[in-house]
């Protein structure tokens, strides 16, 4: 399985980064860190035998997408496993949704995963992962106590293997603004 993600400013990703640390010291599950998980949010999940095929659709996606701004407001659980940081569903989210679909799935000898297609897509940032039921209740504890909503800025695209975590591609985005003078140099 390979992902398509997106990544954060360094502020947004320190705070994101030590509530999966928090979690992890408190529920005893270092699924997260064990992986080398960095704080991420999940745009598309596809099976393919080689990530070499998605190479090229992932070059172009990166070329067509800017950097944006989201709105971390809440947490939310998957049950029964999962423990994430919910962002606001905004224009930019729901556009980066469908780019990525149409990027990718007309490729050969791959799928999508049906939870990440555009309008089937819950926007979320994993903080825990293969929690158990106590483990659920104290990780949900640990950002109970801690947890404000922030604003996070989307920096980077990355294709990445999973378990343990590997970035195979990434790139840096800009903002449309500095797109365009770049553009017109």
């Amino acid at each position: 399985m390979y992902l398509i993600s997106l990544y954060f400013d360094a502020h947004a990703s320190g705070i994101l980064q030590s509530y999966i640390d928090k979690i992890a010291k408190k529920t005893g599950n270092t699924f997260m860190t064990e992986n080398r998980v960095p704080p991420h949010m999940t745009l598309s999940s596809i099976e393919a035998r080689n990530p070499e095929v998605l190479l090229p659709a992932f070059h172009d996606l990166a070329d067509s997408v800017t950097s944006g701004r989201i709105q971390v407001v809440s947490v939310g659980q998957l049950f029964p496993y999962v423990l994430y940081g919910t962002p606001v569903l905004n224009q930019y989210l729901l556009e980066l949704s469908e780019k990525a679909y149409a990027a990718f799935s007309q490729i050969p000898e791959t799928r999508i995963s049906r939870y990440y297609r555009p309008l089937s897509w819950l926007p979320h940032i994993t903080l825990g992962k293969t929690l158990e039921k106590e483990q659920m209740l104290q990780a949900f504890q640990v950002v109970q106590n801690s947890f404000q909503p922030f604003t996070a800025t989307v920096t980077k695209i990355g294709l990445a293997r999973v378990n343990p975590h590997e970035d195979l591609a990434v790139k840096i985005l800009h903002s449309e603004e500095k797109r365009n003078i770049r553009e017109e140099l």
